[in-house]
């Protein structure tokens, strides 16, 4: 689930998705409409990602929540957000242990929401994950195994150590002040 581009923004309905960043903002479009408009340094902007939901152990990242919900209701929309407070307790209770003092009625109403705007946008889908196969290396024979060593010693002496040379200051043609250097000392 790939969610990094949706944003909420304080005083706009719905979920929004990252277009284009500007010098003051950003440029962002509805999940819903498609409409285009700016969003200014001064609104309060919310990642999805970095949105978690209060559980009664520890927090629990609404992605993950929204993973959750995704197998539950395969894939459809889940229950209308304008349900019960009941209604919507006893279906998020399904999926997760939400701590009920802590998260109130109006969350779940919009995390009910957010969620069945994402699944009608197609925007939620279940990422597999492939492990990485790792190759073994196939095992060296004795007789290898000491020819490798003696091509490593081969490497290791040939190879010639470059000493930097030292960079010699070329004498000064400036007027006054430089002193010469003179290689006799002149009698007293």
């Amino acid at each position: 689930m790939d969610l990094k581009s949706i944003i909420s923004i304080t005083g706009k309905p719905g979920l929004h998705k990252v277009i284009s960043q500007t010098k003051n903002g950003l440029i962002a479009e509805s999940i819903e409409d498609g409409k285009r408009f700016p969003v200014y340094a001064s609104e309060k902007v919310s990642a999805i990602e970095d949105i978690s939901i209060y559980t009664t152990t520890e927090d629990v990242p609404l992605t993950d929540v929204y993973e959750k919900l995704f197998v539950k209701t395969e894939g459809k929309a889940a229950i209308d957000h304008k349900s019960n407070p009941e209604e919507l307790k006893k279906f998020i209770k399904q999926v997760v242990d939400f701590d009920e003092e802590r998260v109130y009625n109006s969350d779940l109403k919009k995390m009910i929401q957010w969620f069945n705007i994402l699944v009608n946008a197609g925007l939620l889908k279940i990422e597999v994950k492939k492990e990485k196969k790792t190759t073994a290396k196939a095992p060296i024979a004795i007789g290898d195994e000491k020819a490798a060593d003696k091509k490593k010693v081969a490497t290791k002496t040939t190879a010639k150590k470059s000493t930097p040379t030292k960079a010699v200051p070329k004498p000064s043609k400036a007027k006054g002040g430089a002193k010469t250097v003179t290689s006799a000392k002149r009698g007293a």
